[in-house]
């Protein structure tokens, strides 16, 4: 970005000027692009307490030093959320967000949207987050159902003015906040339909209502999401609807923790991705007069550049002062393992500690099977003491149990989809008894399934499950378009963990014995009948006659009869040729099957 300061702006007119007039030129047009300002809105969303480095996650002392580099490039810049700050690591949970608004008051962050995730400790943090970052939260369309108007604790709009314009940023929440989050936490508030909000205040703005004059330009600040296809730049989601409103400059979106940076019917829509793994920039070009020319969306990629990034010294200050304060509170004894519960999830299919977790969920939601992914258990919890530092490390991301119901037919490829994975860690599940081929072919490898009380699965009948929202919108490639009734509880699966410990007070391992690896049958293959045995017949010997030596005759070799192999329920003609060697084209064209990819129990099937 170019650095754009009035008082230089101004010597280098009069410069302009005086080489014109010495040279003799007309200035005009070189006075007007030296004239011209640009005002960055540079914003951050779905940050989600990652205070931390963590290199992609630059944390908060790299993010306010890079924030000051931007404003030392323009001082013209602006800096706002879009939402969903506080809640997500243990730094940040323990300490009900404190670092992050410290974080936000040295970058000078002026606005945030109310995102979903900043009601997940009850709505009264809210006033008390603003002041202590220095900026407001912006809301038109939280409403308090019992005085039928704005919550106070975040303002429907703020103005700014840089670059000599004023900038009217309007805050809009989801309008599913109210089942994106406990419903004890969002009680007595109305979340209306951000359009029709929108569109109320952007009269009120434009007809010269607000104190502070009328603005030049509207800002949608939300946590709306939106998504952005990568070949065809096609803008998409809740956010986009705002493009149709007569007013809307530019549109901040969230939520969905995506990259977007393009245009709906001419109006910018930005997303700056996630814990602040990028910044969402629009930059607001003026003329010499200060009229906008244009708005351009653009996305800085911080993630890619972590390394170079420089650490403010006094942002890292910050950062060790809480981290420092957080110590007691990630000792805290919850409880005690009676033994290690193991978990390495790239060897087993089923840990201990994948056990005893789905376990957990599966009692937690009243369901009839668990299904969670390896790789959301990242260690063993080590025999002794728990501490809430140890359930961090162990499940450090913040997944939620979602519930659901799919056909057998679907259960048992999702379960099928996590026995020895080649790609990622093996998935982890309870309330099923499971056999397995280790040897066949990948997602093939169940030979029989059925609920934990041993009745079958039947195949076309639907099953209540409960796995995390990380799985259930395809993670780790898992399959949950065909579910049904899919509801998303938002409660975290750590907390889950964390209350099941503490009730018990001393939890014990138990051993996996419902994923059982059986090897595959033999082959069965019938004997040929024994031949009869034929008595010998005694013949005289003639006396011998000289005849002349026959010419050598071909060796003939025997013909071997075919084997025999009677087909049992469960097999494929690919596995009965790898039984045997060959392949089941040549088992297909000897047995001159019409169709080779149906065979019947009991049916034979020769083998050359």
């Amino acid at each position: 970005m170019k650095f754009r300061n009035k008082r230089i702006v101004s010597l280098f007119l009069s410069l302009a000027l005086v080489l014109g007039i010495m040279m003799g030129a007309a200035p005009a047009a070189f006075a007007e692009e030296i004239a011209k300002v640009t005002v960055d809105i540079v914003s951050f969303n779905d940050f989600h307490g990652n205070v931390k480095d963590l290199g992609k996650d630059i944390g908060m002392a790299k993010m306010i030093g890079y924030s000051k580099k931007l404003l030392e490039q323009n001082p013209n810049t602006v800096f706002v959320s879009a939402g969903d700050l506080y809640q997500g690591t243990a730094i940040s949970n323990l300490t009900y967000g404190a670092p992050v608004s410290a974080m936000m008051k040295a970058m000078g962050v002026v606005a945030s949207a109310v995102g979903n995730h900043e009601l997940d400790w009850g709505a009264e943090h809210m006033k008390g987050w603003a002041e202590d970052g220095g900026f407001d939260f912006l809301a038109t369309n939280i409403v308090d159902k019992k005085t039928g108007k704005p919550v106070e604790w975040a303002k429907p709009y703020k103005i700014v003015e840089k670059g000599n314009i004023k900038i009217a940023f309007l805050g809009l929440a989801h309008p599913d906040t109210s089942t994106l989050t406990k419903a004890e936490h969002v009680e007595g508030l109305e979340f209306t339909d951000p359009v029709e909000a929108a569109k109320t205040w952007v009269k009120y703005l434009q007809e010269g209502k607000a104190e502070e004059g009328t603005p030049d330009v509207i800002i949608a600040l939300t946590h709306l999401d939106s998504a952005q296809d990568k070949e065809t730049k096609e803008i998409t989601g809740n956010a986009t609807k705002l493009a149709d409103i007569e007013g809307i400059d530019g549109i901040i979106s969230g939520h969905s923790h995506l990259t977007v940076a393009g245009k709906v019917k001419d109006v910018p829509v930005v997303q700056g991705y996630k814990n602040g793994r990028g910044l969402a920039i629009l930059s607001i070009e003026l003329d010499k007069d200060n009229k906008v020319v244009g708005i351009e969306p653009k996305y800085d990629d911080l993630a890619s550049k972590a390394a170079d990034i420089v650490a403010d010294p006094e942002g890292q200050k910050l950062f060790e002062k809480f981290e420092l304060e957080a110590g007691p509170i990630l000792d805290e004894v919850i409880g005690e393992a009676a033994e290690a519960f193991t978990h390495n999830s790239k060897e087993d299919n089923v840990t201990l500690l994948g056990r005893w977790s789905s376990e957990v969920m599966k009692e937690k939601a009243g369901v009839q099977v668990a299904i969670q992914n390896g790789g959301g258990l990242r260690r063993t919890l080590e025999k002794g003491a728990i501490t809430m530092g140890d359930m961090y490390e162990i499940m450090p991301f913040d997944n939620e149990l979602v519930t659901l119901e799919m056909t057998g037919a679907d259960l048992k490829k999702s379960i099928d989809h996590g026995i020895y994975n080649p790609e990622v860690g093996n998935g982890q599940f309870a309330g099923l008894i499971v056999e397995f081929d280790k040897n066949a072919e990948f997602e093939n490898r169940i030979t029989k399934i059925s609920l934990e009380d041993g009745t079958p699965i039947d195949m076309e009948a639907y099953y209540t499950v409960v796995t995390n929202d990380f799985l259930i919108t395809g993670g780790d490639k898992y399959d949950f378009s065909k579910a049904k009734n899919i509801v998303n509880t938002y409660i975290p699966i750590r907390d889950v963990l964390v209350e099941a410990i503490k009730e018990a007070k001393v939890i014990t391992p138990v051993e996996v014995d419902y994923l059982v690896e059986v090897a595959a049958e033999a082959p069965v293959v019938e004997e040929p009948a024994p031949t009869p045995e034929v008595p010998a017949v005694e013949t005289p010997v003639p006396a011998p006659v000289p005849t002349p030596e026959p010419a050598p005759q071909p060796e003939v070799k025997p013909v071997l009869a075919p084997q025999k192999y009677v087909v049992k329920a469960g097999d494929v003609l690919w596995k009965i040729a790898k039984q045997f060697n060959t392949t089941w084209e040549k088992l297909a064209e000897y047995n001159n099957l019409k169709n080779p990819h149906l065979i019947f129990p009991n049916q034979v099937i020769l083998v050359p």
